[in-house]
């Protein structure tokens, strides 16, 4: 759960252009972005999508379209 000092990212996909908002701690990105540690550490409040979001500039919805979901697999 974000506290109350969470701040506003927007982040945009590089593939379709749609800007997402995506709440996390400060710190927390901050020292993800300065190499403190792994994403799904210091960010497990935010969704596997939004993380992904945050590493490749890719959306959910964008990634399942190229790789697909893992439901397809069989």
């Amino acid at each position: 759960m974000v506290a109350a000092n969470g701040q506003v990212y927007d982040v945009q996909c590089k593939q379709c252009g749609v800007v997402y908002q995506i709440i996390a701690e400060r710190e927390d990105v901050d020292r993800w972005l300065s190499g403190g540690g792994y994403i799904q550490d210091l960010l497990p409040y935010l969704t596997a999508a939004e993380r992904e979001l945050l590493i490749s500039g890719t959306c959910d919805v964008c990634w399942k379209s190229m790789f697909g979901s893992d439901e397809d697999e069989v």
